[in-house]
């Protein structure tokens, strides 16, 4: 297999971005620096594109490396043909590799190797010959040995037919006959494994649906209930269709030889084939559900973590608790603890409720708070009442938004979050990350697992290598997009950056410490164990605000500064300009002169000038800014019961999963708007039209207030119709 050939067709893209892209993977390239700084050489490739190529380049390298090693193995035991060889050469995946080392696998104990042992090879041979004429009880009575363990003739045919049924198991072209006719006609079936026992899994104690059809989301569902216990789950095909298969194959006549086939084929399809084929259509509907339950998290993440910042604000973070009170963290605009303290709000008793709000208002006018960000936890209800009721006291504009807080135990139970907070117990420091998580998303994310985020499903159900690779790609690929502050970022943040490590990054805010603030990219080289492979891939990414020169505080790389400096020197302006909001005319001019026209005297290709004339622009420009901003409140707290059919609200995407989207809209649960109520044109996902973090307009369809769920839709034409609560 030529594998950048097959790259090139699976993702129809020309051929010399494949063989590009797949160079600069070899040479060690990031994703991240390949999306940003060689858009000439892949064609302006983004970075989710680029990481599906590398795992396919992954996945037909590991393929290419098994029929090596199935070839050798084959080769070895001396029962290579051409046959053989050309049908491992002909195989597009794994499974198809399997199936032909099948036959040479060394395998444990079965009933065929036994009675190949036994001798009984040639007499299963005869059989198979089916000629009319031959007798094959009187055949058998040649292979009866009391010695060997076969005593009559009886146990000499089984003997036979136990190797004919293993031959017939292990035919690679039939088993992928039959995995397609499965794939294409079998129906997964699920029943209670106590059908008078009330669970979550009640929806699957009488279910049914084609293995084709079948939703990712739904055989996670029944994966998970069969490993509890709760299910029995199978893959039903038509009676007989699969033994028909087989026989129609090996079953040449009907004379006594053909009758054992028949019967050892029956028995070969019912005992060997179909459950292991069943097993393999499991595990790749398994397979399937998984990666893509995986690009579902690692899209809401990617959209949770790029959400806009609150920048230049002072916010109290909020962390409810009822016995323990509520914790309480103000943080200034850059993220800096102020004061934190304790409220006890959520108590019932109005003397500690008064309290609490002497001392909640005290800390708002002397820092100057202007936003309250409110865990979603336990006791979130009764803290959005009091913050509600609070503001409309205060004569300072404060507003408010309940924020997330999955992930924040985790985090300030950490190690991280001791050295961070030494002087802070646990419980405060889930109210600092609660305050930073609002300001900015981002930074405060990237020190949590992205498994305890919490905008996924099932996700503790996936293969945790590839979660985890896939969520880190996310992680990376963001943290790169917006950049860091070289002189305030974290060591978690940095390690995120582009060709930098854990260890380096440590060692980045460690030579920071020590000389202080770096005042140019190039410092960057003294730093321990980051030498020039790594300052090319990671020095683009890092910002420095206030250096010696200005373009260290754009994502133009310093590979680029002398190209830079031409296009600002074509254009009419100088460097120094830079300082002074930037060159918020410079993309007026290059188009009047032509781009193509700066690119060719610049020395660089015209995606790169596009990039760097947008740097020149806006320098130190976030992405995230051109996004809409969060929904923050500041109006009345309504509860369950208080919403009504009909009702028009605004909310929150909060997740987004296979079959809707969950979106707050102001009550302690997060209503359901399905995939059907979502738009009024067909999509195959939620993803093709809301995001995680997006402010949308919804309707209340129906409030089911014994199970606490709430329908919703987005489509106008529903406002007004009702949906049953059950």
């Amino acid at each position: 297999m030529n594998i950048n050939e097959t790259l090139a067709k699976e993702f129809k893209l020309r051929q010399e971005q494949i063989d590009n892209t797949v160079s600069l993977i070899d040479d060690g390239k990031t994703i991240p620096f390949i999306a940003r700084y060689r858009k000439e050489l892949t064609g302006s490739l983004d970075d989710q594109l680029l990481r599906e190529i590398f795992d396919r380049l992954t996945y037909l390298r590991n393929l290419e490396k098994r029929k090596e090693e199935v070839s050798a193995s084959i080769a070895e035991q001396g029962k290579m043909t051409d046959e053989i060889a050309a049908a491992i050469e002909k195989a597009s995946a794994l499974v198809e590799v399997e199936d032909i080392y099948r036959p040479f696998k060394p395998k444990r104990k079965t009933r065929g190797s036994v009675a190949r042992e036994r001798g009984l090879e040639p007499l299963a041979e005869f059989i198979m010959a089916q000629n009319i004429a031959d007798d094959p009880n009187a055949e058998a009575e040649n292979y009866v040995d009391p010695e060997k363990d076969i005593p009559d003739v009886a146990a000499a045919l089984q003997g036979a037919m136990d190797i004919i049924a293993e031959d017939i198991s292990d035919d690679a072209e039939l088993r992928k006959t039959l995995r397609a006719m499965i794939t294409k006609e079998g129906m997964v079936s699920s029943k209670a494994a106590d059908p008078e026992e009330e669970t979550v899994y009640s929806n699957y104690y009488d279910f049914s649906e084609p293995v084709f059809r079948i939703a990712g989301h739904r055989v996670l569902a029944i994966d998970r209930g069969e490993r509890e216990d709760k299910l029995k789950v199978s893959v039903a095909v038509p009676d007989g269709r699969g033994e028909k298969i087989v026989t129609d194959k090996y079953v040449k006549n009907d004379s006594p030889c053909g009758e054992l086939v028949k019967a050892a084929a029956v028995d070969g399809y019912g005992r060997l084939i179909f459950p292991s084929v069943e097993r393999e259509i499991r595990a790749d509907l398994t397979s399937k559900a998984c990666e893509a339950a995986i690009k579902v998290f690692a899209s809401n993440l990617r959209q949770l973590l790029m959400q806009p910042p609150i920048k230049g604000r002072v916010v109290l973070g909020l962390d409810p608790g009822y016995r323990t009170g509520c914790k309480l963290a103000v943080v200034d605009d850059t993220g800096k603890v102020l004061d934190t303290g304790v409220a006890y709000i959520t108590t019932g008793e109005q003397r500690k409720i008064e309290q609490g709000k002497v001392l909640v208002k005290n800390l708002i006018q002397k820092y100057g708070v202007s936003i309250i960000a409110i865990g979603n936890g336990t006791a979130s209800r009764e803290s959005e009442a009091f913050v509600a009721d609070l503001i409309k006291e205060l004569p300072e504009k404060v507003s408010y938004m309940v924020v997330s807080e999955a992930g924040a135990s985790v985090y300030s139970a950490s190690k991280l979050a001791a050295d961070e907070f030494p002087e802070y117990d646990v419980s405060l420091r889930s109210a600092v990350s609660i305050a930073r998580r609002m300001q900015d998303p981002l930074a405060e994310l990237v020190k949590i697992d992205p498994k305890a985020i919490g905008v996924g499903q099932y996700q503790h159900d996936m293969p945790k290598a590839r979660m985890d690779e896939a969520l880190t790609g996310v992680v990376e690929d963001c943290v790169n997009t917006v950049g860091v502050d070289l002189n305030t970022a974290s060591h978690s943040l940095l390690s995120y950056i582009s060709g930098i490590s854990s260890a380096v990054a440590k060692n980045i805010v460690a030579y920071r410490e020590e000389n202080g603030s770096f005042t140019d990219r190039k410092q960057l080289l003294k730093v321990s164990k980051l030498g020039p492979k790594a300052f090319e891939q990671c020095a683009g990414f890092l910002r420095v605000h206030v250096g010696k020169n200005p373009l260290d505080n754009t994502a133009v790389h310093p590979e680029s500064y002398e190209a830079a400096q031409k296009i600002i020197d074509r254009c009419g302006f100088s460097i120094a300009d830079l300082k002074n909001g930037g060159l918020t005319e410079i993309s007026e001019v290059a188009r009047k002169i032509g781009v193509p026209n700066i690119a060719d005297g610049a020395g660089i290709g015209v995606p790169t000038v596009t990039d760097i004339l947008k740097e020149l622009a806006k320098p130190g420009r976030d992405p995230r800014d051109e996004l809409p901003p969060p929904l923050l409140r500041s109006g009345d707290v309504m509860e369950l019961k208080d919403l009504k059919p009909g009702m028009e609200l605004m909310g929150t995407v909060r997740n987004i999963v296979d079959f809707g989207c969950f979106v707050d809209i102001g009550v302690h649960e997060d209503g359901l708007v399905h995939i059907s109520r979502i738009c009024d044109r067909y999509i195959k996902h939620p993803l093709e039209a809301v995001k995680v973090g997006e402010v949308v307009k919804v309707w209340v369809l129906d409030v089911d207030m014994k199970r606490k769920r709430i329908s919703l839709t987005m489509r106008p034409d529903q406002k007004n119709s009702t949906v049953s609560s059950k």
